[in-house]
Parts: C-alpha cells; sequence; structure tokens
C-alpha cells in the first residue's frame, strides 16, 4: 500500500507487481505467524473459559498445564518451520525483490520521481518534475538544483525532458529542451549568469539510483538476503581482517585500540578523526596509518555487529510463537472471552510492545549499545518471564479479568459470537 501509487500508472503489466506484491509478503509472514498465534490462543481458550468448559476440565482433574501441553506443542512445531522459512526462504525472496525492483526502475527510470516533488537521489543533485508519462520516459517541467560543484550553484529548468540511462546503467541520461541555466557564484555573489538553450544533455552518475544489472549473480546480497551459514561466513572473515588491523596498529604505535581512543572501541568511524590520538607522536604520515587503521577495524565492527544482530532475529522472532501461547492462554482464560475483536484488542497492545522492543534493540544494538543477543533477545525475556507468571498464577488459582471498560472500545461487530461473551 506504501508504494501502490508509485507502481500503477507508470505502464507495469498486473503479473509484475503481482509478483513484487507476492516477494513482499515473505516479511510480512515473518512477523504475522507470532500475531496470529497469539490471536488464535486467545481466541481458543477465551471461548473455551467463557462457556465454562475450562472450569469442567478442571473439576475432572485437568490441570491448566495438560490444557496449554499440546498449544505449546504446536507452537514448537510453529517455531521450527518459521526458523527453516527465515533461513532457507526469507533471504532468497528478499533478494529476489531487490532484483525485481532494479528491473523495474531500469524499465522505467521515472518510477522513481515523484511529481511535484523534490527528490534527491543524486549526489548533489535536487530534480522536481512536475509530470510524468505512463507509457514513456518523457517529463514535463523538469527543475534541477546542481550543487555538486561547492563554488558554483546551478539552478536549470526546462519544459520538457526525457530520462533514460546509459548502456552500462551506470550513468544517468537527460535531455532537456526549451530551458535555462542559472549559475551563481557561492564565493562572488555579484557574478551571476544565465544561459538559453534549446537542447541541452545532462550526464549523472546513478549510483543514488541504485540501478545495476538485473541479473541476481550480479548484485550483492545484504545481510537480510543472507541465511546464517552466509552470515557466520561473512563475519569469519571479517574477523580476520579486524585481527589484521588490530596486528598491524600495534605493529605501529605498540597499544591497542582501546589505549588509543581512551576509552571503548564501538564508535561512529567517522568521529575517528575528531578524535585527538592518545601518546601518539606528532608524524603526520603515522597519525595517518592510525587513524586509518582504526576507522577500518570500526567500520568491521560495526559490520560484525549487524551481521549477529541479523543472525539472532532468525531465532528470537520464530522463538516469539512459543512466548505468546504462554501469555495467550493464561489472558483468555482470565478475560473469558472468545471473539476475534476482543483477542484481536488484546493481542495488538502485547504485539506493538514487542515491535518496538525489537526495532529498538536492532538499532541500539547495531550502534554498540547492547550485546546483539540482547537487543534481539530483550522483548522475549520480558515477555516470557510475563507469561510464565500468568500461567503459573493461572493454574494455581482461577482469576478472571475484568474488562466491560474495554469492550465499549470495541466495535459491535467485532463481539457478536454469543449471549454468554458479553458477560465479563
Amino acid at each position: 500500500m506504501k508504494y501502490l501509487d508509485q507502481l500503477t500508472g507508470k505502464g507495469l503489466s498486473a503479473a509484475v507487481i503481482a509478483e513484487l506484491i507476492t516477494l513482499n509478503l515473505a516479511w510480512m509472514l515473518v512477523l504475522a505467524v507470532p500475531m496470529g498465534v497469539l490471536v488464535a490462543t486467545l481466541m481458543a481458550f477465551g471461548g473455551l473459559a467463557s462457556t465454562n468448559e475450562i472450569t469442567a476440565m478442571r473439576a475432572s482433574g485437568v490441570s491448566l498445564y495438560r490444557m496449554i501441553a499440546p498449544v505449546i506443542a504446536a507452537s514448537i512445531i510453529v517455531c521450527l518451520l518459521l526458523i527453516s522459512f527465515n533461513n532457507d526462504v526469507l533471504p532468497d525472496a528478499n533478494h529476489r525483490t531487490k532484483v525485481l525492483t532494479n528491473d523495474i526502475q531500469h524499465k522505467k527510470p521515472t518510477l522513481t520521481l515523484v511529481p511535484g516533488m523534490f527528490i534527491q537521489l543524486l549526489q548533489g543533485h535536487s530534480i522536481l518534475v512536475r509530470k510524468t508519462f505512463e507509457h514513456s520516459n518523457d517529463l514535463e517541467g523538469v527543475t534541477i538544483i546542481d550543487n555538486s560543484q561547492p563554488m558554483l550553484t546551478s539552478t536549470i529548468t526546462a519544459h520538457r525532458g526525457t530520462i533514460s540511462f546509459s548502456t552500462d546503467y551506470h550513468k544517468l541520461i537527460m535531455d532537456l529542451t526549451d530551458g535555462e541555466i542559472h549559475q551563481v557564484n557561492n564565493q562572488f555573489k555579484n557574478q551571476y549568469r544565465i544561459i538559453r538553450f534549446r537542447k541541452h544533455r545532462i550526464v549523472m552518475d546513478a549510483e543514488g539510483f541504485n540501478f545495476q544489472r538485473s541479473r541476481e549473480t550480479d548484485i550483492s546480497r545484504g545481510d537480510r538476503e543472507m541465511s546464517v551459514q552466509m552470515m557466520l561466513h561473512q563475519v569469519d572473515s571479517i574477523k580476520v581482517l579486524q585481527a589484521n588491523s588490530e596486528r598491524h596498529l600495534k605493529e605501529l604505535t605498540g597499544k591497542r585500540q582501546e589505549e588509543i581512543l581512551g576509552g571503548p572501541k564501538s564508535i561512529e568511524p567517522s568521529a575517528i578523526y575528531n578524535i585527538p590520538l592518545q601518546g601518539i607522536k606528532s608524524d603526520p604520515s603515522l597519525q595517518a596509518s592510525v587513524r586509518s587503521d582504526l576507522f577500518l577495524m570500526n567500520v568491521y565492527e560495526r559490520s560484525v555487529r549487524s551481521y549477529l544482530v541479523e543472525i539472532h532475529k532468525k531465532f528470537s522472532i520464530p522463538v516469539a510463537c512459543i512466548i505468546f501461547v504462554l501469555i495467550g492462554a493464561p489472558l483468555g482464560i482470565m478475560s473469558r472471552r472468545g471473539t476475534f475483536g476482543m483477542s484481536a484488542s488484546l493481542s495488538l497492545g502485547f504485539f506493538v510492545f514487542y515491535w518496538a522492543c525489537l526495532r529498538g534493540g536492532e538499532n541500539l544494538a547495531d550502534r554498540g549499545y547492547f550485546d546483539p543477543w540482547i537487543g534481539m533477545w530483550i522483548a522475549n525475556i520480558v515477555l516470557g518471564i510475563m507469561g510464565v507468571y500468568l500461567t503459573i498464577r493461572t493454574a494455581r488459582e482461577n482469576p478472571s479479568l475484568d474488562l466491560s471498560w474495554f469492550v465499549r472500545w470495541i466495535p459491535k461487530s467485532w463481539r457478536s459470537d454469543s449471549p454468554s461473551t458479553d458477560k465479563p
């Protein structure tokens, strides 16, 4: 839905759009399955509690642990299947999505341009077009602000134009007609030049558009497009390079990275050049070599963390299926409601909390504030403790949860199962 307005009306076939949507369903499925487990568990045990079947089973000597056991077994199976999906299917689906997106962009370079908005996708260039056309690469009402030269700012306007790529897809070519070039010297403000043209060609690097060859073998894989085995291989390779840089640094200075920086080594690589080197003599060539090694070591460290975060994520999200059973079963019994509206509403809060912890933990782990395993497993740990507590408490007692105040916020169409479900 986010990119639907950019896909439709661009001359793309329905099959291509359907394929792109299908490939993107892979990562959506990874998040949808744990939430589906939570909703299903709440509905099942809430329905059993609302019809007093939980009370009947307890009176027959069946404990809550025996009731939950088959659901736990089913969630373990779902967890293992989701781990396999994350490792074997999701990386290829993500990679094929990237390849297909590049193919679409190769065919329709106007896809990235949004009429009426400045798009800054090229280094030093902001592009505005008033109108694009569905079945061609023609443009209308083109404005380009060129800040690629520090001493000169150019503003190019044209009534019409076309956009295309060079044969190797490394250059973006814009052929403009009927326009003007306004140039301002940033050092001498009184120098202003206007050039009027009938035809003008602009050639720019297309790296900002990420246009590459559409063959899968020519497009490198990111961490979300790799299996666990591939990422572990990358981690081992990076650690070898990191060890070589650390060895070279110690040969130059006789000190380790922490001793030179006077603090933790997990900092932004770009900040290396602004940190004074502790105990390093003011030899420009030596300091340049030391800063280069420090920069590389921090880049390697961040790459390793990124891969480890992604590895832990492939396991932590599936394990949430088991955690959500421990939460959903006691909450369903306490709420005594098995409607979809109640179950979806209760599960939404837990899943928003889980998603926020997942995103926050990933960002903090990538930046080095947490270890990767803490960032990816903290949500499971917190919710797991809560689930174990609720399960033990529900098994020992017969608690109820008064949700009459909450039901008023749920649409009536969602809570029309049976008369018994309207009782708290």
